[in-house]
């Protein structure tokens, strides 16, 4: 067992130093691709539910409110495991909760798959759902600590996209096994990818930038000399000299050293949690009032079929797809602060205008809430790059999952209120009071989120 002792500081400078000289190599592209896998089936998981409900409704004759209980309970799920997976990773490491956290989920979903009644379904929903919203966060920070500041934006955006790949390959496996095969054969496939946490365990090494943050030094530099040697194989040619770089800034607010909960609301980082809390619930509200609701409301509200239903909602995520494309490549040049303000204010337009047109007709709904896809979806994606950069190693997981769980509060709250307008019958009130919480966030990213664009981590959040 690995006695821990007090951080190094000249351990941490040197091997954010020593990361900064990394050019891209096949060893981050091969890390990037066994996380991603991870994070795209958690992703694919994260939205059967909403494929599945309308059968489910069918078979076990649900009513409204039962319904809305079993797409939230997952998200409480989400919820819970976000706010436990930081700390736990701030404490044992990162990739040590990735391996467990896909595991996991693997197994819930086979059980998922072989549930007998409704409530054993929303209990297994929830155990989902704490491997789901564990994975997430914990994975968006591990790949930030090894990534360099040059153009780290694209290069974690471009990560990113793995999870709304995951949503959009979601729906259309579920348009067409549900259908076809049934709600219990999506769950099985779905139990499959548990073998990724096997691979996780083998392949990718702990993050030698928390390593050194616990005191474990001769780990972190053994960790870090074999990243290099991957890397120096893997581009052919031999490393760039180490920069020779100032210590970060020490900081003068009284957050230095600090974690934990307190670390996060003391000094510069309180403003930090509270601006990304905002933005990571207003965000999850618009984006999971739409498409959690779309085939319901497609199916019972215009007739469609089921396959069309699905259909139709299948091509909104994949415009939300194409908005990720589009932030991952202009975040670097544009910064984080204009394109999440200018994303939010983006959807919060197109929404107000679906509202007052009334959205009467079943392509009026695809047509605009494909367009607000598109930047509620660049918004959101932006957040798992923004965040991590905000805070330091000792509470960067913890920082992550915090913001994690207001997107879980979000995607809670959000299909509920949905739920309720909707059952009052005025759709226009859908849509109009989506836009009104983008709007907010608009609002609060343009007002009080910082630049982090080509900043590295240390001087960010010393």
């Amino acid at each position: 067992m690995t006695t821990e002792a007090v951080p190094d500081s000249s351990l941490r400078a040197s091997i954010a130093a020593r990361f900064e000289r990394l050019p891209l190599s096949r060893w981050h592209v091969t890390v990037r691709l066994v996380v991603g896998a991870v994070t795209f089936f958690e992703a694919f998981d994260q939205l059967l539910i909403a494929y599945a409900l309308p059968e489910l409704r069918s078979d076990w004759h649900l009513t409204t409110s039962a319904a809305t209980l079993l797409l939230t309970v997952g998200s409480i799920g989400m919820l819970v495991g976000a706010l436990v997976s930081g700390r736990v990773a701030d404490r044992i490491g990162r990739v040590r909760v990735i391996a467990l956290c896909v595991a996991v989920s693997s197994l819930a979903n086979l059980a998922l798959a072989l549930s007998p009644s409704p409530d054993v379904f929303m209990a297994l929903r929830f155990v989902q759902g704490l491997a789901i919203g564990g994975e997430v966060p914990v994975a968006a920070t591990f790949i930030a600590e090894i990534t360099r500041s040059h153009r780290r934006g694209r290069f974690v955006l471009l990560y990113e996209l793995v999870f709304p790949a995951g949503l959009t390959l979601g729906a259309l496996v579920a348009a067409w096994v549900v259908p076809l095969l049934g709600w219990r054969w999506m769950y099985g496939l779905a139990a499959l990818p548990g073998l990724l946490a096997y691979v996780v365990h083998r392949v990718v090494p702990e993050s030698p930038r928390w390593l050194a943050d616990r005191g474990r030094t001769e780990e972190a530099a053994a960790v870090m000399t074999r990243i290099e040697a991957a890397v120096e194989k893997g581009t052919g040619s031999p490393l760039p000299a180490v920069p020779d770089r100032p210590p970060a800034p020490a900081a003068a607010d009284g957050s230095e050293r600090l974690s934990g909960l307190r670390g996060l609301f003391t000094g510069r980082y309180r403003r930090r949690t509270l601006v990304v809390g905002v933005l990571w619930f207003a965000g999850y509200f618009v984006n999971y009032g739409i498409t959690s609701w779309l085939p319901t409301i497609y199916k019972n509200r215009f007739g469609l079929s089921l396959s069309d239903a699905l259909l139709y909602s299948t091509v909104t995520s994949v415009a939300g797809l194409a908005g990720c494309l589009v932030a991952a490549l202009t975040v670097d040049r544009l910064g984080r602060r204009r394109v999440i303000t200018g994303c939010l204010a983006g959807s919060a337009a197109v929404l107000c205008v679906l509202a007052y047109l009334g959205a009467g007709t079943p392509v009026q709904v695809l047509v605009w809430t494909s367009l607000a896809a598109v930047f509620f979806f660049g918004s959101n994606i932006s957040l798992y790059l923004y965040t991590p950069e905000l805070f330091p190693t000792r509470m960067r997981a913890l920082g992550s999952s915090v913001g994690g769980a207001l997107n879980r509060l979000g995607v809670i709250l959000g299909p509920i209120a949905v739920g309720a307008v909707y059952a009052g019958g005025h759709i226009g009130t859908v849509f109009l009071t989506l836009g009104a919480v983008s709007l907010v966030g608009a609002v609060v990213a343009g007002a009080g989120a910082e630049e982090t664009a080509g900043r590295r981590l240390e001087e960010v959040s010393p």
